[in-house]
């Protein structure tokens, strides 16, 4: 008997778990895929060129407030929840809805979607957005580096364009940005990675990426999304730990399953942290995964120009995912505010363009902060005109990438970046090398 599946997903681990499980399997009709969290990516279709031969149509991606309606039109026989960073009692809401609907409920081992490299991989994971998966990642790059290795990075997935042009994307220069249509999420992750004269590669086949990766690695770092599982087999797998968010570790999905599986543990930002939170996150590992080695990090902060800080009214601009779906509070940029003397944080709410009412009609909670939001060239314009119209003496813009590089803002601006620091012994450096 032929099983009808949707699979719930935000245009990342959905798709990989299709290509590694229901692609031509023919136990499986996939009906439809339905989509969350990033915006404008339901009403598109899984293309034919990567659904495979039994969908010449492609697969159609619905917004997942039609699942219901969806289950009992099609009469679906299962719904595979395949996104992340969700609360695990959301998850069981999502499941509640599906089995009344009619469905069965099911979450795909991770293990199982992992693909196994010719080469040596080293995942970089989270327990949460936001946690600094991306700047572990480049402190994994420079060690190996610095080994003598060759080292490719391949980036979880963040296909917003058009999939059929984003199947494989290799990135070596400022140019493959502008090729490949990159938005200021995807430049966050890339960027920093060319900087250091290295290679990162991503897309949305990650069998084809992965082969491909292989050709020019000793060794291939994983960098994560969100708190996904690794899309790839690793030798070592890194999982990244926030003291500010302590006990988060254990209440969303899949952070708890990558706590479980982490053979080096890092609790990060243990110089901006309360020291009853970092030990509160070490007593919740050591009870769940006592096998794991726990290592303690700083997100170091470099800024060129700390004094200009100190009296200024300032409008701080955070990275956007790490503060909508990921419910942080406060980033870089409110810590630096905090440590060199700002007056205040000018509020971004009563000088919100267009799509950004938007974000923060649906993440209330963001409050006095602005997120940078670039999924789309409308996004990247309401971004610029709404720091442009903000009454404040300077622009914080502590987001992973150059912001002044895409957009024009008309302010005084510092840039505020963040790098991985060691904190304790052994270093992660000592650990990677003992254990490779």
């Amino acid at each position: 008997m032929i099983e009808k599946v949707i699979i719930m997903g935000a245009a990342g681990r959905d798709f990989h778990n299709y290509n590694v499980y229901f692609r031509n399997n023919k136990r499986y009709d996939v009906i439809a895929f339905t989509a969350t969290q990033i915006p404008d990516i339901d009403g598109r279709l899984y293309p034919a060129e990567l659904a495979g031969e039994m969908y010449p149509q492609g697969i159609p991606i619905y917004s997942d407030s039609k699942l219901s309606e969806l289950i009992k039109e099609h009469k679906i026989d299962m719904v595979a929840f395949s996104y992340s960073d969700v609360p695990h009692i959301e998850v069981m809401h999502k499941a509640s809805i599906v089995t009344a609907a009619g469905a069965d409920f099911t979450i795909i081992g991770a293990p199982y979607t992992m693909l196994e490299s010719s080469k040596k991989v080293i995942s970089v994971c989270a327990v949460r957005t936001g946690c600094g998966k991306s700047q572990t990642s480049r402190k994994v790059l420079r060690i190996l580096q610095d080994m003598g290795k060759k080292v490719v990075s391949v980036r979880h997935p963040m296909p917003y364009g058009d999939l059929t042009k984003q199947i494989v994307q290799r990135f070596a220069k400022y140019e493959d940005f502008d090729t490949h249509k990159c938005t200021i999420e995807e430049r966050e992750e890339y960027e920093p990675v060319v900087d250091m004269g290295a290679v990162i590669y991503a897309g949305v086949d990650y069998e084809k990426i992965l082969r491909q990766a292989e050709t020019e690695a000793d060794v291939i770092i994983w960098d994560g999304g969100n708190n996904d599982t690794s899309f790839y087999k690793p030798d070592i797998n890194i999982v990244v730990f926030d003291p500010h968010r302590a006990g988060h570790e254990t209440s969303y999905h899949p952070g708890e399953t990558n706590m479980l599986m982490a053979d080096i543990a890092i609790i990060n930002k243990v110089d901006s942290a309360k020291p009853a939170d970092v030990e509160k996150v070490r007593e919740t590992i050591r009870k769940h995964n006592p096998k794991a080695e726990i290592i303690l990090a700083d997100s170091e902060l470099i800024l060129k120009d700390a004094e200009s800080i100190k009296g200024k009214r300032v409008l701080v601009i955070e990275d956007g995912p790490t503060l909508t779906h990921g419910e942080m509070a406060y980033g870089a940029g409110v810590i630096a505010a905090q440590r060199y003397g700002a007056a205040s944080l000018v509020d971004p709410r009563p000088y919100l363009v267009g799509t950004l009412k938007e974000t923060f009609k649906k993440y209330p909670e963001i409050g006095t902060l602005l997120p940078a939001m670039g999924y789309s060239p409308q996004q990247v314009k309401d971004l610029e005109m709404t720091i442009n119209l903000c009454d404040c003496d300077l622009v914080l813009a502590a987001t992973p990438i150059d912001i002044l590089k895409l957009i024009n803002i008309k302010k005084p601006t510092l840039r505020i970046q963040y790098e991985y620091k060691d904190n304790s012994q052994p270093t992660l450096e000592q650990l990677i090398k003992k254990m490779l």
